[in-house]
């Protein structure tokens, strides 16, 4: 049975929560302009403990016009990269010093376990110092054709960003898109996930008290297909960062096709995580664990499909459930607690719904539904599943939950096929001590993002994104860099430019003669 913990049967309630979060538009708060609100549950006792503006399309307009009047009258775009940098460390700075009340509200608000919870508020603070650092050391081509010519990259903000964000580790993920976009001189307008509003409303009052001027930065909440529609089409927000699942992603790209609009979009994943024989078996449990039942299994490149070398096979499979039956299940704030709750009500009957259609299609190893000390709440045991086909819908379809499909191999070729065998290409996770196959493997994946020999740790510097149906474009250091800013290209001249005449009746005559 899975554990419990010590705290499981109760629930821990923040102070001073709020009974209603509002939009924050032109450096005010604000509620719709039509009144139309939403319910907000905890997912624990799934029971609204606020209610949240729901924004419509004049909402988004009214926040896209606050943010284009920032953009093109206001201090911040022509600001010098240093004095924005400074800005930037005293958000971090504030996010640091909140760390213990973001992680409390992040895990009241979505489930997450408070000792995980806690290291998304420090990540956040280090997006943007990193951020801070990048712009102020960023540098671009300059090129010479001696006696003649030198051409140099002018790299301008774009304008408005529109930004739609996750549920899943709702503060951390906002922080990866505003800080680049916020450092590279971008207004911004962000609407974050509906289940997941509370959080967001901190930065508001973080991005004030650290000098921010009014405008440039803009909150919209609301449901994806009202506010997040809106934002999308609007024709003054001439680039979108999405982070989200798949079909919502090809809805965006669709409709943000007309304006030719700029798009950066992380989406889904069914990431393969590839255990060969020869590998640190007790380092690749512990990893594989980690990767699919952390942040309760809501990760987009968890390692949800486990690939397995026939001679250990077994043995993976047995120490690996025996293990997930031990993950302690229960209240968030417990800090005893390794899965929690799940998001919401809804997300919770697609998780469960899943782990019915997996007893199906696999041989149940651990979990398989509701833990039995938790009757109340969006629990779902770790759960785990072995010899899975290929064809399988656990094995196809991104679950988004603590659950896991394991599946046998005999050689290396098919392990790359079964590797391959999805849609999603996000992440890939290999375990092996040859160097030659983990390097020939890694160029074979189709994955965004592979990781040797470790779980994700995470390089600010590197790009971060899919291939397939995970993702279009990359961000993270310098690529975020080039995705929220234009790239103009200026030449001069330096001698007589030997043009041409034409239209030039002299010059024609001359010529005939």
């Amino acid at each position: 049975m899975t554990t419990s913990s010590s705290t499981a049967l109760g629930q821990h309630v923040p102070e001073g929560l709020p009974s209603h979060i509002q939009h924050y538009i032109g450096g005010e708060f604000v509620d719709s302009l039509g009144g139309q609100t939403f319910d907000v549950l905890d997912p624990v006792s799934n029971t609204t403990y606020a209610t949240a503006a729901a924004g419509q399309q004049e909402d988004v307009n009214r926040a896209v016009t606050a943010a284009r009047r920032a953009f093109l009258e206001g201090p911040w775009p022509t600001m010098k990269p240093r004095e924005r940098a400074r800005v930037l460390n005293r958000i971090a700075d504030a996010v640091e010093a909140q760390e213990s009340r973001l992680a409390e509200l992040e895990t009241f608000d979505t489930g997450l376990p408070i000792t995980q919870a806690k290291g998304q508020a420090l990540r956040a603070a280090e997006n943007f110092r990193f951020f801070a650092d990048l712009i102020v050391a960023q540098f671009d081509d300059a090129m010479k054709v001696p006696g003649s010519q030198i051409n140099y990259v002018n790299r301008k903000p774009i304008g408005v960003a529109g930004l739609i964000t996750p549920w899943n580790t709702p503060f951390m993920l906002e922080s990866w898109k505003l800080a680049p976009a916020l450092a590279t001189g971008n207004t911004v307008v962000l609407k974050p996930a509906e289940f997941t509003p509370l959080s967001a409303s901190l930065w508001a009052q973080i991005f004030r008290d650290a000098g921010l001027p009014d405008g440039v930065f803009n909150l919209v909440n609301g449901l994806g297909e009202e506010a997040g529609d809106a934002l999308v089409k609007h024709p003054d927000v001439p680039l979108i960062s999405f982070t989200g699942e798949t079909t919502t992603g090809q809805t965006i790209f669709r409709n943000a096709a007309d304006r030719l609009k700029g798009l950066s979009m992380e989406l889904g994943g069914k990431s393969p995580c590839v255990v060969f024989a020869d590998a640190d078996l007790d380092a690749a449990i512990d990893s594989a664990l980690f990767g699919v039942f952390s942040l309760n299994g809501e990760r987009c490149t968890a390692g949800s499909r486990i690939l397995v070398e026939r001679a250990v096979y077994e043995e993976f499979c047995g120490r690996f459930a025996a293990r997930a039956k031990n993950i302690v299940v229960g209240d968030p704030h417990d800090p005893k607690t390794e899965v929690g709750a799940l998001v919401h009500p809804v997300h919770f009957e697609k998780v469960a719904s899943y782990v019915e259609i997996g007893k199906t299609e696999g041989r149940l190893l651990a979990g398989g539904g509701r833990p039995e000390h938790l009757p109340e709440g969006n629990y779902i045991a770790p759960t785990v599943f072995a010899d899975v086909s290929p064809d399988a819908r656990i094995f196809q379809e991104e679950i988004f939950g603590p659950v896991v499909a394991i599946t046998a191999f005999d050689t290396d070729v098919e392990a790359l096929a079964l590797a391959n065998n999805t849609r999603y290409g996000l992440a890939a996770y290999i375990w092996t001590q040859d160097l030659t196959r983990a390097h020939t493997f890694s160029q074979g994946v189709e994955a965004g993002m592979v990781w040797l020999n470790s779980h994700n740790v995470r390089d600010l510097r590197t790009p971060f994104g899919g291939v397939k149906a995970s993702g279009l474009g990359h961000e993270g250091g310098y690529r975020s860099i080039d995705f929220y800013t234009d790239q103009q290209a200026v030449h001069i001249s330096l001698g007589p430019v030997h043009t041409p005449k034409f239209g030039n009746v002299e010059a024609s005559a001359a010529n005939e003669g």
